[in-house]
Parts: C-alpha cells; sequence; structure tokens
C-alpha cells in the first residue's frame, strides 16, 4: 500500500510540475508579443499604455522634425494621425511618404519609439501596413 501511495504522489506532483511549467511558459509568451496596432487603433483607445507595441502606417508628409538625435514625425494611416518620438540613426530608406513600422508604447499621449523600420524597396510594403491602410479605405 504504501507503494502505491508513493506512486500516486509521484505522479500528482509530476502532473503539477508540467501544469506549472505550461502556464509559466505561455505567460512567458504572451509578455513578449508584439501586437501590430495602425494609428487609427491606437487614437480608438485598442493600443495597450505602458505596454511595448508595433505602430505602422506612413511618415506623414512635412511632419518630421529633427533635433540633433531626436526625431519627431507623424504616422498616418490616411484616416488618422499619430505623433512619434524617436533618439536614435534612422534607417536609410526613411523618408516621408514611406511606408514603416514603429515599435515602442505610449508615453503621455506620445508613442516613443525603441526601433524604427523601413520599406527595403519601392515596391514592397509591410503586410501590417498594407492591411491597415486598406481598412481606411473601405
Amino acid at each position: 500500500m504504501k507503494k502505491r501511495q508513493s506512486r500516486m504522489i509521484f505522479v500528482a506532483l509530476l502532473v503539477l510540475g508540467v501544469g506549472l511549467a505550461g502556464y509559466l511558459g505561455l505567460k512567458a509568451f504572451n509578455e513578449n508579443l508584439l501586437y501590430f496596432f495602425s494609428p487609427t487603433d491606437v487614437v480608438e483607445g485598442k493600443a495597450p499604455t505602458g505596454k511595448s507595441f508595433r505602430l505602422g502606417g506612413l511618415v506623414g508628409v512635412n511632419s518630421v522634425k529633427r533635433d540633433g538625435i531626436k526625431v519627431n514625425f507623424d504616422v498616418t494611416d490616411n484616416a488618422n494621425t499619430f505623433n512619434v518620438e524617436y533618439k536614435g540613426i534612422l534607417p536609410d530608406l526613411f523618408r516621408e511618404g514611406q511606408g514603416i513600422i514603429t515599435t515602442g508604447s505610449l508615453i503621455n499621449g506620445t508613442f516613443v519609439a525603441t526601433e524604427v523600420l523601413a520599406k527595403h524597396d519601392e515596391n514592397y510594403m509591410p503586410p501590417e501596413v498594407a492591411d491597415a491602410l486598406e481598412k481606411t479605405k473601405q
């Protein structure tokens, strides 16, 4: 009888350990996901505050303002526009009217970017940006 009880305790602990490991793995995975939002989503309050996410669209025409290494510019999906602040060196392909994706978070109503990605050729548009622009046309 004692052998059977110790096996049952072992199996119970094993099941509990696997369940706990699975829970912690899923929690870590969800915390590291970067969801994509368009400027319209951000204006409508769908984007998380204080948590990192991706914002994409077109760089607003005549919106780029440089102050040394700090750059402010607008990202638009042709329906809404959102201001982005970035400190760092922009990609060589960054320019007004171009599709970009930025990674960062909302701080006091401004999107503070930690990374800016620009499309790599004239015909390519990141799928998330293309979908967001298509939604605003409808």
